[in-house]
C-alpha cells in the first residue's frame, strides 16, 4: 500500500473513530466523581498509578468542589486511538488527555493542544522547574511546555542477583551488549531462560527496546537526507544481534512476547535477565505479587560503540485546542501533576514502586521515605532518565527526534509494519536480511514523503 493510501485510511479511520465516540459518549472504562456543576471529561490510560490518581481525586473537590470529574479510562492501544481521534478531528469530547512525548510537539505544531506554560507559570506553587530536564525538554514545543508530565520512564538492565550468585557471576557496572550475550548463554539452563527481550509486533512493543539496540550498535533509521538506512550494515548487525540473541538464550514464544510476558517470567525468578523499562520496578519490587522483590540488580542501558543508549517515554497531561473548559482542566492537570499529589498518594497508598509516578519530579527523589522504599532502583531510573536524550539519540545525525521512536506521525504505521517483519525474524519465519529488506522499502516510502517535502 502506498504512503498516500495510508494517509487517506488514516484519515478515513480517524473519522470513523471519532463518529464512535460520539455515538458511543465515551462511556467505556469511565469512572465519574462529583455530584453538580461543571463537568470536566478526562481520557487517561488505565494501570495501577492512574487508577491510585482516580480513587484520590476526591481531594480534587477541596481545590474546584463546583467541578464534576468524568474519567474514561482506557487500555493504551485503545487509548492512543481514541485521543487521536478526538484531538485530531477537533471533536471536543475530552478535557483532558493523558499523550506522551511522542505527540506532544507534533500536536502543538498543528494546534491541536494548548501550550500550559503561562499556566505553569501563573500557578504558585506548582513549580515546572522541578520536572527531570530531560522530560522539560521532550513535552516542550518552541521552549513552551505543552503538556505537563505524570511520571516518566527511561530503560535499564534488569537481573536476579540470587542466579547470578548461584553461577558464580558478576554483572559489569555497565554492560556491553556481548557481554549480555555471554552473560545469558551461560545462565540459560532448564527452565531458566537467560534473558527475555520483547518480540511481539507493534511499534511501542519489539522496537523500543530494539530501537535502543540500533541506537546502541551506531545504526539509525535515516540518514539527513531523508535516506532509509534499514539494511545498513550497523542496523542489520543490531537486529541480527537482537534476533539471535533472544533466540538462542531468550524465553521460548518470544514472537509473542510483550512487556506483562516478560514482567512475569522475570518476577516469577524464570529469567536471569531483562532489558526494558525502569518502570518494570513497580512488577518486579512488589513483594504482594513478585518472588524476586528485593533481589533484582538494576544496572544501566547495555552499550556497543554509543553510551547512554537508554530511552525515554512519558505519559503525560495535556488540554485539547477544542476543550471549552480551559481553565478547569488546567486545575486537574496541576492537582495531578504537583508535588503534593505524590506526598499526598504515598501517604494514602504507602512508598511502594506500584503508587508513587516514579521519573517525573526531582523532589520525589529526595523525598526520605522514598529514598528508603525505593534505594534498589531510584538512583538507577534517576540516572537513566537524566541521560536519555530524544534530540541526538544516534551516533549519526537524523532528521528526527525521539529514541526508541522516531517522532514523525507515520511512525505509528511504520513502526508497526517494521516490527511485524522483525517478529517474524524472531519466529524464524524469514531471515533477519528479508526482514530488513521489506522495512527498508516501507521506511523509503515514508522518507520519499519528505524528500518532496510533504
Amino acid at each position: 500500500m502506498s504512503l498516500s493510501t495510508m494517509r487517506t485510511r488514516a484519515t478515513g479511520l480517524l473519522g470513523a473513530l471519532a463518529l464512535a465516540l460520539a455515538a458511543s459518549g465515551c462511556a467505556a472504562g469511565a469512572g465519574s466523581l462529583g455530584s453538580s456543576g461543571r463537568t470536566l471529561t478526562i481520557a487517561i490510560v488505565s494501570n495501577s498509578q492512574m487508577q491510585d490518581a482516580i480513587s484520590l481525586s476526591h481531594e480534587f473537590s477541596k481545590v474546584d468542589p463546583g467541578v464534576h470529574l468524568k474519567f474514561v479510562s482506557l487500555a493504551e492501544n485503545e487509548a492512543r486511538a481514541k485521543i487521536t481521534a478526538s484531538v485530531a478531528t477537533g471533536g471536543g469530547e475530552f478535557d483532558v488527555v493523558m499523550i506522551s512525548n511522542y505527540e506532544t510537539a507534533m500536536w502543538a505544531k498543528n494546534g491541536w493542544i494548548v501550550d500550559l506554560q503561562p499556566y505553569m507559570e501563573r500557578t504558585a506553587g506548582y513549580d515546572p522547574q522541578d520536572f527531570l530536564p530531560t522530560l522539560r525538554r521532550a513535552l516542550s514545543y518552541q521552549g513552551d511546555m505543552y503538556s505537563a508530565p505524570f511520571y516518566g520512564e527511561s530503560s535499564f538492565l534488569m537481573y536476579n542477583k540470587q542466579m547470578f550468585a548461584r553461577a558464580g557471576l558478576t554483572m559489569p557496572a555497565h554492560p556491553t551488549w556481548p557481554q549480555v550475550a555471554q552473560l545469558a548463554a551461560k545462565l540459560d539452563k532448564g527452565n531458566t531462560y537467560g534473558i527475555c527481550l520483547r518480540g511481539d509486533p507493534g511499534w511501542g512493543e519489539v522496537l523500543a527496546p530494539l530501537d535502543t539496540v540500533i541506537n546502541a550498535f551506531g545504526g539509525r533509521w535515516y540518514d539527513q537526507h531523508w535516506n532509509a538506512q534499514l539494511t545498513s550494515k550497523p542496523v542489520e548487525r543490531a537486529v541480527s544481534f537482537y534476533v539471535n540473541l533472544v533466540r538462542r538464550h531468550g524465553e521460548p514464544g518470544a514472537a509473542s512476547t510483550g512487556f506483562q510476558e516478560c514482567a512475569n517470567l522475570m518476577s516469577q525468578g524464570q529469567t536471569a535477565m531483562w532489558y526494558d523499562a525502569t518502570s518494570a520496578v513497580s512488577v518486579l519490587e512488589d513483594p504482594a505479587t513478585s518472588n524476586v522483590a528485593g533481589k533484582v540488580g538494576y544496572v544501566p542501558a547495555p552499550t556497543a560503540v554509543k553510551g547512554d543508549d537508554g530511552w525515554l517515554y512519558t505519559w503525560s497531561l495535556a488540554i485539547p485546542t477544542a476543550s471549552k473548559d480551559r481553565a478547569d482542566a488546567w486545575k486537574f492537570i496541576s492537582w495531578m501533576t504537583s508535588k503534593a499529589y505524590i506526598r499526598n498518594i504515598a501517604q494514602a497508598k504507602g512508598y511502594g514502586p506500584s503508587h508513587v509516578p516514579p521519573g517525573s519530579r526531582l523532589s520525589t527523589y529526595r523525598l526520605p521515605s522514598y529514598k528508603k522504599a525505593a534505594k534498589a532502583y531510584a538512583t538507577p531510573t534517576l540516572t537513566a532518565m537524566n541521560a536519555a536524550n530524544q534530540l541526538k539519540p544516534t551516533v549519526q545525525s537524523v532528521p528526527y527526534t525521539g529514541v526508541q521512536f522516531l517522532a514523525i506521525p507515520e511512525f505509528q504505521d511504520l513502526g508497526t509494519r517494521v516490527s511485524q517483519q522483525i517478529s517474524a525474524a524472531i519466529a524464524g519465519r524469514e531471515s533477519v536480511h528479508s526482514a530488513l529488506q521489506q522495512s527498508q522499502q516501507y521506511a523509503q516510502t515514508v522518507g520519499d514523503a519528505y524528500k518532496k517535502g510533504n
